[in-house]
């Protein structure tokens, strides 16, 4: 607990009964990285170089649906027992990246079209997130933060990929 003063926000670490929560900082950073991606959009938006725009929007979506995962993978060695479940949907999103790229790189896959993909899977995580909190596996607060920022970021890129 950060401060009895702040009861009830979201500066607190923990709730009434002592369990850990999404904090203030958690939600600060994480709507914080969201803006990589708007700068992105926004440099493809203004024509600035396209290639660079549509690499940088994918490195980054990949990078934090990786991250993302790695959350996951988190939650999962925390349980005392059933994390083999979790811990195989964990490595999907670095899975599904590193495969993305190879095609990408054999020319099977246009970047614009990778970046759609990946837009609707950040997008896709949510189910996991939610079953997460179901199961009291994530903190309180945690489909509080994740909602916004998986659609954000899903969004994001999918209009990175559209954008010509």
């Amino acid at each position: 607990m950060l401060s009895t003063s702040r009861k009830g926000t979201l500066l607190e670490t923990q709730n009434a009964s002592g369990e850990c929560q999404v904090g203030e900082t958690g939600f600060i950073l994480g709507f914080a990285g969201l803006l990589p991606q708007v700068a992105a959009v926004a440099s493809l938006a203004l024509g600035v170089d396209r290639a660079i725009g549509h690499g940088f929007a994918f490195a980054y979506a990949g990078l934090i649906f990786s991250f993302v995962g790695g959350t996951w993978w988190g939650l999962a060695v925390r349980r005392p027992s059933r994390q083999g479940a979790l811990l195989m949907v964990a490595v999907i999103p670095s899975l599904l990246v590193a495969g993305l790229m190879l095609a990408m790189v054999s020319a099977v896959l246009p970047l614009r079209l990778s970046l759609v993909i990946l837009g609707g899977a950040l997008m896709l995580m949510l189910p996991v997130d939610r079953h997460l909190v179901d199961q009291d596996i994530a903190p309180p607060g945690w489909m509080t933060l994740r909602t916004p920022l998986s659609l954000g970021l899903g969004v994001l890129t999918l209009i990175a990929g559209v954008i010509a």
